[in-house]
C-alpha cells in the first residue's frame, strides 16, 4: 500500500522529536560544581623566636593554628629582639624570627640567619606607665624631675631605641625644658634586656615610670598601672617584621604562619591585643 506524504510526515514526527531530545535539541546536563580545594595542612614542631611584646597575641595565634592544623605544635622563645638575633647568629635552631624593629631584622639579614624578604605584620605605639598608687610622675614633663626613678630597656632593644627617640622629640618642643631628654635619662636607675622586665619594675613599685609599648599594658598588669599618653608629635611607630630562619626545618609551615598573621583572622587577633594594622 502506498503511503501518502501527509501520513509519512505524521509517522516520522515522533522519530524526529526523539532525535532532537537525544541530540542537540535539549540543554546539556549541568556539571555539578566541583568541591573547593581544601587548604593544605601542616604538622611538626614549629619553633618561633619572637619579641617579648608579642607574647599574648602570639599565644592566641598558636591556639588558632594548632586547632586548624592537627599535628602542628608551635613553640615560642620570647625575649628581647637583640637577644633572639644573637642566639640565632650563634646557631640556635628556629623556623621564624619576629622582631620589634627593622634595624634588628636588617642585622639578622646581614648575618645570614634569615632567608627571603621580611614581612611587616603589625605596628605599635609607645606609652608611659607609672604605678597606679604613685604621684611621682603625673605628666610627661615629670620624667625629668630630679629624683624620679626611670626604667627603660637597653638602647639596642627596639623599645629602648624608640623611647630615646621619643624623648628627643619632646626635648625639641616648647612645652619641655631645653635639656629635657638629658635630664630624663639622668634619672635612669635600670636598663633592662626586654620590655616586660622594664614593665615589671613599675608593676612592683621598683620604678616611678617606664616607657613601653601600648600593648604591654595587658589586662593583668593594667589595674596596677597608670598610663600617660604620648601625643603623635612625640610618639614613635614601632614596626614588627617577621622572616623565615635560614635552614628552617619546616619552611612551608613557617610561611603558613606568616600568611595567617596577614589574614583577616590573624589581623583580628593582633588588633584584639592592641596592635595596629600594618600597611599592605
Amino acid at each position: 500500500m502506498r503511503i501518502g506524504p501527509r501520513l509519512l510526515a505524521l509517522a516520522l514526527a515522533p522519530v524526529a522529536l526523539a532525535s532532537l531530545v537525544g541530540c542537540g535539541g535539549s540543554r546539556p546536563a549541568e556539571t555539578p560544581p566541583s568541591a573547593p580545594t581544601p587548604a593544605p595542612s601542616f604538622s611538626g614542631k614549629l619553633t618561633i623566636f619572637a619579641a617579648s611584646s608579642l607574647t599574648e597575641a602570639f599565644n592566641e595565634v598558636k591556639a588558632a593554628l594548632e586547632a586548624q592544623h592537627v599535628g602542628l605544635s608551635v613553640t615560642y622563645n620570647f625575649a628581647g629582639t637583640p637577644t633572639l638575633r644573637t642566639q640565632l647568629e650563634h646557631g640556635a635552631k628556629a623556623d621564624l624570627f619576629a622582631a620589634a624593629n627593622e634595624e634588628q631584622m636588617d642585622l639578622a639579614i646581614r648575618a645570614g640567619v634569615v632567608s627571603g624578604a621580611p614581612v611587616v605584620f603589625a605596628e605599635n605605639r609607645l606609652v608611659v606607665v607609672t604605678p597606679s598608687d604613685s604621684s611621682a610622675v603625673l605628666t610627661l614633663q615629670d620624667l625629668a624631675k630630679p629624683g624620679v626613678k626611670l626604667v627603660l630597656t637597653l638602647r639596642d632593644v627596639p623599645v629602648g631605641a624608640y623611647a630615646r627617640a621619643a624623648l628627643a622629640r619632646m626635648a625639641g618642643a616648647p612645652e619641655f625644658a631645653g635639656n629635657f631628654a638629658g635630664s630624663a635619662l639622668a634619672n635612669l636607675v635600670s636598663e633592662e634586656t626586654n620590655v616586660r622586665q622594664a614593665l615589671a619594675k613599675v608593676v612592683l613599685g621598683e620604678a616611678d615610670a617606664s616607657m613601653v609599648y601600648a600593648t604591654d599594658v595587658t589586662p593583668d598588669a593594667s589595674p596596677k598601672l597608670r598610663r600617660i599618653a604620648i601625643p603623635d608629635a612625640f610618639n614613635v611607630l614601632a614596626l614588627y617584621p617577621v622572616a623565615v630562619v635560614k635552614d628552617s626545618p619546616h619552611p612551608a609551615a613557617a610561611q603558613a604562619f606568616i600568611a595567617f598573621l596577614r589574614s583577616p583572622a590573624g589581623r583580628a587577633i593582633l588588633a584584639k591585643h592592641g596592635f595596629l594594622e600594618a600597611p599592605e
